[in-house]
């Protein structure tokens, strides 16, 4: 088994379920006594948040880099990063590292292809929904892209930040993206990518009519496939 390094703290209760959700597909395919053999670097996400405010992606890089190579000194085979955000960040990680890192969006892209769906709504915080990163690695297993109006942009960012990154989980919220991922459903969309690690803690396939892609299982069900592959 290969060893799993997890950056992790962005934000905690999201790295928790990475975790549990590690070990618990570990559990199912080897059974036994078995666990995941994993390294977490977990970050202050104070930091990272105050960062983010201020547009300094610079920075974010350079802490997103430090702590990959905190993960690879200590003996990772592999790196996952526990946030869909901060994946912004990714190609200067890769550049740094000697070892394999799994990005979610490819993650995410493999899963929803080999269902066969084509046009896909992505709900994630502002810099996910706007920028560029994400949709240009979907677009690679030929999956178009559609987001919400800006006004329900900034709602979606408003919940992630001021309550789901808090582990507060609120049922107007909840109503909040169930009308949203309606609308997307009226304009087309196939299915829903939850793009952004807390949105799974709020929203479960039962709260809506179309699938839905938690890109936190999808991501550690990848781990664990690359962490057993001989």
């Amino acid at each position: 088994m290969k060893t799993i390094g997890l950056i992790g703290g962005m934000s905690w209760e999201s790295s928790a379920v990475y975790y549990e959700l590690i070990n618990k597909i570990i559990k199912e395919q080897l059974g036994g006594f078995h666990s995941a053999k994993s390294i977490m670097v977990s970050v202050d996400f104070a930091e990272i948040e105050s960062l983010q405010r201020k547009d300094d992606w610079n920075s974010l890089t350079e802490h997103m880099i430090k702590s990959a190579k905190q993960l690879e000194n200590a003996g990772a085979d592999l790196i996952i990063l526990c946030t869909n955000t901060m994946h912004l960040c990714s190609d200067e990680i890769i550049k740094n590292i000697r070892i394999p890192f799994l990005h979610i969006a490819d993650a995410a892209g493999k899963k929803i292809k080999s269902r066969g769906l084509q046009k896909l709504a992505l709900l994630g915080t502002k810099f996910t929904m706007e920028k560029d990163f994400y949709r240009t690695i979907l677009a690679k297993y030929g999956i178009d892209v559609i987001i919400p109006d800006a006004n329900d942009r900034e709602l979606i960012h408003k919940i992630i930040y001021e309550e789901l990154v808090l582990g507060n989980i609120k049922n107007n919220s909840r109503e909040a993206y169930k009308r949203i991922i309606k609308d997307l459903e009226n304009n087309g969309a196939e299915g829903i990518i939850l793009g952004c690690t807390e949105i799974p803690l709020l929203i479960k396939q039962d709260d809506v009519d179309i699938p839905i892609f938690d890109t936190t299982k999808i991501h550690a069900e990848n781990a664990v496939e690359i962490a057993l592959k001989n």
